[in-house]
């Protein structure tokens, strides 16, 4: 592993590198408020020995990157992905596997339409489509107003522990883990992101309501993506739920969908070995000419 900084005029991002660096890339990009940590290593080593050079980083305002206050700095989702394509130029790769997770899947759709030179093939798990109400729906899940889509809202429970408005006590962390959680996992994940970053939880540092220019009005361009796309859905996510992958693969033409049961909008352990095989299976059926053990013999390294 070798880490660097890489400026965006006056931002810095904290990056890193995992695995040969003559291997294929693949960039990861964690969900919202979440630091490259958001990314656990023992999923990261599964792409590194299937032969990938895994790159990740922090956001603006996580981790051990450049921290603002955002009325005074602020910035868009279209600078979120000029971020990401910084962090591919500053380690010299030409293009890579874009792998996004929440809020990461808005940034990678954003990579596909605008710097679409940059992105082998996508994988969009447990995100939103661009042209979804996102931020709208989460007032909606409050007032029961219906959505203008007809997709489901984010879950009112859920909402209600994210905006504090819930019984104190009551943990967002099992929320959002679906079928899998683990209170001792949940623990040394949180305690390795704060090491990381050297400072308390970064839950707070993205004003996503604000950050949310970039977005508006892009729905129409996903019939663009030509790059091979896989949409991953957590079926018991509480942000995005069913059926909002299914709506996000009929937007992409010829995307793929894997559903996995119990998954929430979370990676715990227990999901590891088929998000890693849907992954990288994915990438396998991109580039044929790459001579890839089969998917299922991977996870036994």
């Amino acid at each position: 592993m070798t880490s660097r900084t890489i400026h965006v005029e006056d931002v810095e991002l904290w990056t890193e590198s995992l695995g040969e660096p003559t291997d294929p890339a693949l960039l990861l990009l964690s969900g919202d408020t979440m630091s490259s940590t958001g990314w656990p290593q023992p999923l990261v080593q599964r792409f590194v020995a299937a032969g990938h050079r895994v790159l990740r980083f922090d956001y603006r305002d996580t981790g051990r990157s450049t921290w603002r206050e955002f009325s005074q700095s602020p910035y868009t989702f279209d600078d979120l992905a000029a971020d990401a394509v910084a962090v591919l130029d500053g380690w010299e790769v030409g293009a890579a596997h874009i792998v996004g997770f929440g809020m990461g899947g808005g940034i990678a759709q954003l990579l596909a339409l605008d710097h679409a030179s940059w992105v082998r093939t996508l994988t969009l798990s447990n995100c939103f489509a661009l042209g979804v109400d996102f931020f709208g729906n989460w007032e909606r899940a409050l007032t029961g107003e219906p959505t203008p889509d007809g997709l489901p809202t984010p879950d009112r429970g859920f909402v209600e522990l994210a905006f504090g408005l819930s019984t104190p006590g009551n943990n967002i962390r099992q929320v959002l883990a679906g079928e899998f959680y683990d209170e001792a996992e949940v623990r040394a994940a949180e305690q390795t992101s704060h090491r990381h970053a050297g400072r308390r939880d970064t839950r707070q540092s993205h004003p996503h309501s604000e950050v949310r220019v970039g977005l508006d009005g892009r729905g129409p361009d996903l019939s663009g993506i030509a790059v091979p796309t896989l949409v991953i859905q957590g079926m018991r996510d509480p942000i995005n739920p069913p059926p909002h992958g299914r709506h996000l693969a009929g937007r992409i033409p010829g995307a793929r969908l894997v559903e996995i049961r119990g998954m929430g909008h979370s990676l715990p352990t227990t999901v590891h070995h088929e998000f890693a095989a849907a992954v990288l299976e994915h990438i396998e059926m991109a580039t044929p000419q790459r001579n890839h053990p089969h998917p299922t013999e991977r996870q036994t390294q």
